[in-house]
């Protein structure tokens, strides 16, 4: 599996569960952190709990199981780690506030498919 579709099953895991304004950012020419950001953002801490529960599920059957995971328990914005691919889970009030695609606003943004 390519990283780019990496980054589109997460999307699609993340998109069953409901999750809103889904953006993939090639982050490539901008970062050594990865290749690619996911980023979404549920209503409530039950609905980022349960995007997260999907996308893990996905990708483990997928044998892309993740390497890190960081924010779940609060379910304000967590981070999944799949290495080339980072996965940002929000709440919808945290993502307003920090802004990811502002701060990587030099990164190509790819078609969620």
């Amino acid at each position: 599996m390519s990283v780019v579709e990496i980054a589109q099953l997460a999307a699609t895991a993340a998109e069953e569960k409901k999750a809103q304004e889904i953006t993939i950012l090639d982050i490539r020419g901008c970062s050594t952190i990865a290749d690619y950001f996911v980023i979404c953002h549920g209503n409530s801490q039950t609905q980022v709990q349960a995007i997260v529960e999907n996308i893990k599920k996905k990708m483990q059957k997928a044998n892309n199981p993740v390497r890190g995971i960081e924010g779940l328990p609060e379910a304000r914005w967590v981070l999944l780690d799949f290495g080339d691919v980072v996965v940002h889970v929000f709440h919808k009030e945290e993502r307003e506030f920090y802004g990811l695609e502002r701060i990587w606003g030099d990164a190509l943004q790819v078609k969620v498919q």
